[in-house]
């Protein structure tokens, strides 16, 4: 079962073991029974509490487009990744030239 605290809760738990465990009006907490025993956790959000469906969608679709590229690598050494840096700064280094000759 999970419940919201709210202003004038019903739970009866002590106002100094609420601080102690950081309880506060408003938080969401799961309740467990097990053998007599209650145990009284907070319920974490999860991304689906945080985002309407619309939402959800275009990050979704965000995130897919992101997965396409560019990529580069996998490298095998550091030494690979580098060399792979730097020809790319060398080609870009080569268009500027190119373009400021050009004019």
């Amino acid at each position: 079962m999970t419940t919201t605290v709210k202003e004038k809760n019903r739970l009866m738990v002590p106002p100094s073991v609420q601080r102690r465990a950081g309880i506060k009006a408003g938080d969401r907490l799961e309740f467990k029974v097990s053998g007599g025993v209650i145990t009284i956790l907070p319920k974490l959000p999860n991304a689906d509490d945080e985002y309407t469906p619309e939402q959800r969608r275009t990050i979704d679709a965000q995130l897919d487009e992101a997965e396409k590229g560019p990529f580069h690598g996998p490298f095998d050494t550091a030494e690979e990744m580098i060399a792979h840096l730097k020809t790319g700064l060398k080609k870009r280094a080569a268009l500027k030239r190119t373009k400021r000759s050009s004019r």
